[in-house]
């Protein structure tokens, strides 16, 4: 006795849907359009059964499902970015540093880490420690075990150094 189409989804491709749901959403969690992929995997494996191109239901229906959730994902991206592209001049070209301003930065990066190198010791690791790291003032009291009026001095030395140094270089401040 041959099985109706029908039957044959009832029996063999409806008891998949709860375990096809949870693998989209373990595998995409950020996927909206779940429900959208499961119709759609539905539909692909409905036709691809009709003209028997199904070896495995489950393979293939997740198969299906995660290419499809896949190209909605390659989609939406490409669509934002043509959004953007369409919504906004980029003038990327215009603002773009040359070579003379990249070299120019990278001299001047040089020469305040030279700065920084030149600081006496205390001053050198309260001055990274707040200017590079981004650490509090009362941190860096608690890390070096000093007062945080001692932090405050070390950074206003530092800072006076550090500026005499560039101004020295040519820098302005």
């Amino acid at each position: 006795m041959e099985k109706t189409a029908e039957r044959w989804f009832a029996e063999e491709v409806q008891p998949l849907e709860p375990s096809l749901r949870a693998y989209l959403r373990r595998a995409f969690p950020t996927l909206d359009d779940a429900d959208d992929v499961m119709q759609e995997s539905f539909i692909r494996l409905w036709r691809a059964q009709v003209t028997g191109n199904v070896r495995s239901v489950k393979a293939f229906l997740f198969t299906v499902a995660r290419h499809l959730a896949v190209d909605l994902f390659r989609h939406k991206a490409t669509l934002r970015f043509e959004l953007m592209v369409d919504n906004r001049e980029l003038p990327v070209l215009a603002e773009a540093p040359d070579v003379a301003e990249l070299v120019s930065r990278k001299q001047e990066l040089e020469i305040l880490r030279e700065a920084i190198h030149v600081l006496p010791d205390r001053c050198r690791q309260v001055f990274t420690l707040r200017q590079v790291f981004g650490l509090s003032q009362k941190a860096i009291a608690l890390k070096l075990g000093i007062s945080e009026k001692t932090v405050e001095r070390q950074l206003e030395t530092g800072m006076k150094r550090c500026v005499a140094y560039l101004r020295r270089r040519g820098i302005p401040s």
